[in-house]
């Protein structure tokens, strides 16, 4: 079932850093184990809440979630990656409440710390080795996504995986595949397997954001009078009007076009204009040209 943070939390989306504090402490309130011993249901919900707040009050992870929502998120961040560096222990010390083996609870049992901020370690299990290997993968796969299969070597043996690439993904991100790292020495689980995005150049397009940019060659009389261009586009083809009067380095937007984002909506393409100028001329075009350069152009 996806996670909708600000749901969980009674907030919008466009909730200020206080106002995502203010609904946390409250829920928090509530629902914490100490308010509520033995009672599964409180503690599941602390548990959903405690994590939507650790996402959304740290400005990077809650950037990354608003733009990959909640599937391209947890491709990227482990639940240890969204706990690392999350500390509540004087929140709930306002209220006289105790945040012990609160990762315990967390994370099903085991008890990983004694509390958010990292403090003393107890025995636990210890997890697998992670992985991280890059993934050349083609700069179209990387906009609309789609499938690509992953060979590598774990624990002794070649596997083979079809990953899914989410649409938009960018160059250097990471994608985590949960449990396909190294066994765990000690019979917890197995490690992660991360793949960091290698984006291959594209012949046609290049990326800027959600915007995917091309260049358009026109002709002199072209950019003077005006045009009409077939423009490449990642569904084929597009026909546009060029405007006459239009410059060198001059930009062309198509709307929707671009790179899809978690939305549904996608960004832009924009086509620059360069103006093509012929090396030679017949005799009957330079005759034309001297004309025009008389008549003042």
């Amino acid at each position: 079932m996806a996670k909708d943070y600000y749901a969980q939390l009674g907030v919008k989306k466009d909730a200020s850093a206080d106002e995502i504090k203010k609904a946390y402490r409250k829920l928090a309130l509530k629902y914490h184990p100490d308010k509520n011993p033995d009672d599964k249901k409180a503690e599941e919900k602390f548990k959903e809440i405690t994590e939507a707040y650790a996402v959304l009050s740290d400005p990077e992870k809650k950037r990354q979630y608003d733009q990959f929502g909640e599937s391209g998120f947890h491709q990227r961040f482990s639940q240890e990656d969204i706990y690392r560096n999350f500390d509540v222990g004087d929140l709930f010390r306002e209220f006289g409440l105790g945040d012990n083996d609160i990762f315990g609870h967390l994370f099903g049992g085991g008890g990983r710390r004694s509390t958010f901020g990292g403090g003393t370690s107890r025995s636990r299990v210890v997890k697998g080795q992670d992985f991280v290997m890059r993934l050349p993968i083609p700069f179209r796969l990387a906009v609309l996504g789609g499938e690509r299969r992953v060979d590598y070597r774990r624990d002794g043996t070649v596997e083979q995986l079809q990953v899914r690439i989410p649409a938009g993904v960018e160059n250097g991100q990471r994608l985590r595949v949960a449990g396909k790292g190294g066994s765990s020495p000690m019979g917890g689980t197995a490690g992660d397997l991360f793949l960091e995005i290698e984006v291959e150049a594209d012949s046609v397009f290049s990326r800027e954001g959600d915007n995917l940019h091309v260049r358009l060659e026109i002709p002199f009389t072209g950019a003077c009078l005006g045009t009409t261009v077939d423009v490449p586009t990642l569904d084929g083809p597009k026909r546009v009007k060029v405007p006459p009067g239009i410059a060198a380095g001059g930009k062309i937007r198509l709307a929707g076009f671009g790179v899809p984002r978690s939305s549904g909506a996608k960004g832009d393409l924009y086509a620059t204009i360069d103006v093509t100028v012929p090396k030679q001329l017949t005799e009957k075009q330079k005759e034309l040209l001297e004309a025009l350069k008389k008549a003042g152009l």
